[in-house]
């Protein structure tokens, strides 16, 4: 599509773009079709989930028709919806226990997240977290505790400073609070 100017009775237009050749060709840009949005390309980088996604994109999901026997170790998150038994570390990672996860084994994570079962002791360096469904039958260290309305909890309860959950060792005794059984809330 060419757009025509009306005339204006001078040979030599003048314009905001120059001479009228040169207006032409400036008309003639706009009437071209854009390339730029035939180039479109898609993202190659998923788009990242949550805080935890923004540090680190790798996470690894365990089905819950998956079952595992032995010592889980790694340095990445973990979703497990499946059961595992023996030994779980993940020192720099978040562990999730699904609704349909069943774990009996020691449970060592920066942050551990108890939506399903649990049969052994939970150590969280960063957090422990236990949601209404959650259960855990064994003890739970950690230097912050959450537990929601519903959910159970047997074993001890120790508070520890941050650097003191990965470790035996503290230099300020730890806080306990001993519930033998029971529901949290």
């Amino acid at each position: 599509m060419r757009r025509e100017f009306p005339p204006t009775g001078v040979d030599d237009p003048v314009s905001l773009f120059g001479k009228k050749d040169e207006q032409e060709g400036a008309v003639a840009a706009f009437d071209a079709p854009s390339t730029a949005a035939q180039r479109v390309e898609p993202a190659t980088i998923p788009v990242p989930r949550g805080r935890e996604r923004e540090e680190k994109g790798d996470m690894a999901n365990i089905g819950k028709s998956i079952t595992i026997s032995g010592d889980l170790t790694g340095e990445e998150d973990l979703v497990i919806e499946g059961k595992v038994e023996g030994k779980v570390t993940l020192p720099n990672s978040v562990l999730t226990i699904g609704a349909n996860g069943a774990i009996k084994a020691e449970v060592q994570a920066k942050s551990v997240v108890v939506i399903g079962r649990v049969s052994g002791n939970v150590r969280g360096t960063e957090r422990v977290e236990i949601q209404a469904t959650g259960i855990v039958e064994g003890d739970v260290i950690a230097p912050r505790l959450i537990v929601a309305e519903g959910a159970v909890v047997n074993g001890s309860i120790q508070m520890t400073s941050k650097g003191a959950a990965g470790s035996h060792a503290s230099s300020t005794p730890p806080v306990e609070a001993r519930r033998p059984t029971g529901t949290a809330g």
